[in-house]
């Protein structure tokens, strides 16, 4: 049976009944009684106790402790949290053909976040091409293309502004906090290593920084292969770029069995249109409305393997928007459960609105 933590009330009742039944005479309920006041003080003492007791029982398990205590389960299992990763990518600057670009030029974004050139670069046809790094790790580093950097010092012979090209600045991401902590180890202990299951391919993809979502399907492509894919739904965008596939797949590729051929895939997104009459029809229900959406397909989309993995169930669909905070009746003009095309996933599309 659970043990009930007495209160501070209580633990003083206690003691000054123990005093009252050893002490013939005592009365330490007396508001002005030294072993009144001692009874009081000893409940203190006993009750910070109890405290620490009860904070020291939440440490003994993993699924309560807190993320230092978290660290020391987690590193039993082999597991230690990730750390911040910064952005790379690259850029183009013009220039005078011949000029050279060294390593660890500072370029800086409009909000002050520096960037530096990891690699000598020269002009030749009026421009070059630099690969950059952010000098502070963390998802705000990560950059779209198209966007400018401004050189903190004149470089001679090649203009201070850059762009951005390809895919911009990616793969930037923030330290792994507890609850991410807390899951990669739930589903270590939940699913075991065992030699290149399909278990153990979703975990080492999991390690990589910014990586949230993961699954691995056998046979993806014919005999020994397996389709491993991966999401990062903290970035702006939830489908990895090339370089952020790159990136899991060279992890996996120094842990994966000998015999074995995984690739790692981005799904496609298959975005799900639909018009949602709502009742009432305002702002802030559509706000909620979409918000529980987004939620539905965070936790329960996934890429077709050809089997109806990727399947939404339209009653998940109108179960999410009934969930909306406001909402008392919507129709949704979706008539079956959305599917997708193997290798795609469903994500959310454009929603219009109306009343009901």
């Amino acid at each position: 049976m659970p043990f009930n933590r007495p209160s501070l009330p209580d633990l003083i009742a206690r003691i000054q009944a123990d005093i009252e039944a050893r002490i013939a005479g005592a009365a330490p309920s007396l508001r002005r009684s030294v072993l009144g006041v001692i009874a009081r003080a000893l409940a203190g003492v006993t009750h910070g106790l109890h405290g620490h007791l009860d904070w020291v029982s939440r440490q003994i398990l993993p699924d309560t402790a807190e993320h230092d205590y978290l660290i020391r389960h987690a590193a039993w299992r082999g597991i230690t949290p990730l750390p911040a990763a910064a952005a790379v990518g690259q850029a183009q600057a013009l220039g005078v053909d011949g000029s050279v670009i060294p390593v660890g030029t500072l370029y800086l974004r409009a909000d002050g976040l520096r960037y530096l050139t990891t690699s000598e670069a020269t002009v030749a046809g009026g421009s070059a091409t630099l690969t950059l790094q952010a000098e502070t790790a963390g998802q705000a580093s990560n950059t779209g293309p198209g966007l400018s950097l401004t050189a903190v010092s004149a470089v001679p012979g090649v203009q201070s502004r850059v762009t951005l090209i390809g895919d911009g600045l990616t793969g930037g991401a923030d330290a792994e906090e507890t609850e991410a902590l807390r899951a990669r180890l739930r589903q270590r202990v939940q699913s075991p290593a065992r030699g290149g299951h399909d278990d153990d391919y979703v975990a080492w993809a999991l390690e990589v920084p910014g990586v949230t979502r993961a699954w691995a399907y056998r046979l993806w492509t014919g005999a020994g292969t397996v389709g491993i894919f991966v999401m990062r739904d903290l970035d702006d965008s939830p489908i990895p770029d090339s370089a952020e596939v790159a990136a899991v797949q060279a992890h996996i590729d120094t842990l994966r069995p000998a015999t074995a051929a995984p690739t790692v895939y981005a799904p496609i997104a298959a975005p799900v249109d639909m018009t949602i009459q709502l009742e009432p029809n305002t702002t802030a229900v559509q706000s909620a409305v979409l918000a529980e959406l987004a939620d539905l397909l965070a936790r329960d989309a996934e890429p077709e393997d050809g089997t109806g993995s990727g399947t939404i169930p339209l009653s998940r669909i109108r179960e999410a928007i009934s969930s909306a905070d406001g909402e008392s009746d919507h129709a949704v003009s979706l008539s079956t459960d959305v599917t997708v095309a193997k290798g795609e996933i469903a994500t959310l599309g454009t929603v219009t609105w109306g009343a009901l």
